[in-house]
């Protein structure tokens, strides 16, 4: 008798548990470009494939779990940087590993783009992954796979939610500093140049709000916030939201003084919890101390601050919400089939 219940009762969760999956892997989509033209074809289907590579490279999704873990393991703020080297080679014509080229001859590439100078972290722990890879599945997965795969594991590793990473992109021949000078958010931008740079690769507003979540984790330079603590909007003085949490804008002099020496040093985006993948970022904006200028801006607009709210009083919708969105980012201009190359080594074209 007991065990013919423990059978129904464990036939029963395995049901609930598969209803509750089905769902919220059918919100991913199985591939498509956003809409954003990348050369290849307005609004056309990506063709990416969650299993891709089950044949070609079975192996490949546990070597990019154990790279990121071991370059975690070494240094904890890698998982901000792998997550944010994802966002910033998508947002380059796309999600297609350009920001992984060295400058060469015929090129300069995206690495020193002033975005990206001194900031963008990463590229070793790529290359050591792929070298990994191709130990097992030579000249067979792409670059810009690996780092789509490597920022979810990040993201994983500090506590944040899995999604499935649909696969199958192809890596580009060359790279483009305008590009990125030009199309990656500024830190200083207003929230309507935001999220016009947003929309115009297929995203939307609450992309925006969404995936600025990802300052849950890593740091920004002093350079990036010192205006805000000591000559806010050229007043000699802090940001009045700053000021009015007396101990976070100490603590905040403390670590960027106003000396042109200190421009490099590091703050936490979310000084309570900077290697936890969490919704706090979305509470220290309802309580006025977002560290960056974008952060803060969600506020000034009803929808934007709408979303914050919801997403400070519910994690598990930031989770879900985020995980939908990065797949949707991962779909930027991407190339398959044909197009493009698999490179050997991430930092070269051929």
């Amino acid at each position: 008798m007991d065990h013919k219940i423990s059978m129904y009762l464990f036939v029963s969760y395995l049901a609930i548990f598969t209803l509750f999956f089905k769902g919220f892997v059918s919100s991913f989509p199985s591939g498509y470009n956003n809409g954003y033209n990348n050369g290849h074809g307005y609004g056309l289907t990506s063709n990416l494939n969650y299993r891709f590579y089950d044949r070609s490279c079975p192996r490949l999704q546990m070597i990019v779990k154990s790279g990121v873990r071991r370059a975690f393991q070494d240094d904890s703020r890698i998982a901000a940087s792998l997550l944010r080297l994802h966002f910033h080679d998508c947002f380059v014509n796309g999600c297609d590993g350009s920001i992984l080229l060295n400058d060469s001859e015929d090129f300069k590439g995206e690495k020193n783009a002033r975005p990206n100078r001194n900031s963008v972290r990463g590229f070793e722990v790529i290359e050591d992954i792929k070298s990994d890879i191709e130990s097992s599945c030579p000249l067979t997965v792409s670059c810009a796979d690996i780092v789509a795969l490597a920022a979810r594991e990040a993201v994983v590793l500090t506590g944040g939610p899995f999604w499935p990473v649909p696969l199958g992109r192809r890596d580009s021949l060359t790279a483009s500093e305008q590009a990125a000078n030009t199309n990656l958010p500024s830190p200083f931008e207003p929230l309507e140049n935001i999220t016009a740079k947003f929309v115009t690769l297929g995203l939307d507003l609450k992309d925006v709000v969404v995936l600025s979540g990802a300052h849950t984790i890593g740091f920004a330079q002093c350079f990036v916030i010192k205006h805000r603590l000591f000559n806010f909007k050229g007043s000699g003085q802090p940001d009045p939201n700053l000021a009015a949490s007396s101990a976070l804008l100490s603590k905040l002099k403390d670590t960027c003084p106003n000396v042109d020496s200190s421009d490099s040093k590091l703050a936490a985006l979310d000084a309570a919890s900077s290697v936890k993948f969490d919704n706090a970022y979305y509470v220290n904006l309802m309580n006025n101390i977002g560290l960056l200028d974008s952060d803060q801006t969600l506020m000034t607009d009803p929808t934007a601050a709408a979303l914050v709210k919801s997403y400070s009083e519910n994690t598990y919708l930031f989770s879900r919400d985020f995980a939908v969105s990065m797949v949707k980012m991962g779909n930027i201009g991407v190339m398959t089939g044909s197009d493009g190359v698999i490179r050997a080594k991430c930092g070269f074209p051929g």
